[in-house]
């Protein structure tokens, strides 16, 4: 195999390397509640996407935020 042919396959895996990132969308909020004492509770998170199977699914990992009012 050539230097040159050798040269150009590798380069041509780096490429093919970087082109593959999994597609992550987000963060998005979910929901939103009131928790009766005055404070919201909110809930965010991401989507997922499966290249391979066509798959779109929301990501494990959700994450929940309490906002809490001033006292008086």
């Amino acid at each position: 195999m050539s230097r040159r042919i050798f040269i150009l396959i590798i380069l041509c895996l780096i490429g093919l390397a970087g082109c593959y990132t999994y597609p992550v969308a987000g963060p998005f909020v979910t929901d939103i509640a009131y928790d009766g004492e005055g404070n919201l509770v909110i809930t965010k998170n991401t989507i997922t996407c499966n290249t391979f199977n066509g798959e779109i699914n929301n990501s494990e990992n959700s994450q929940t935020f309490v906002i809490k009012t001033p006292k008086k």
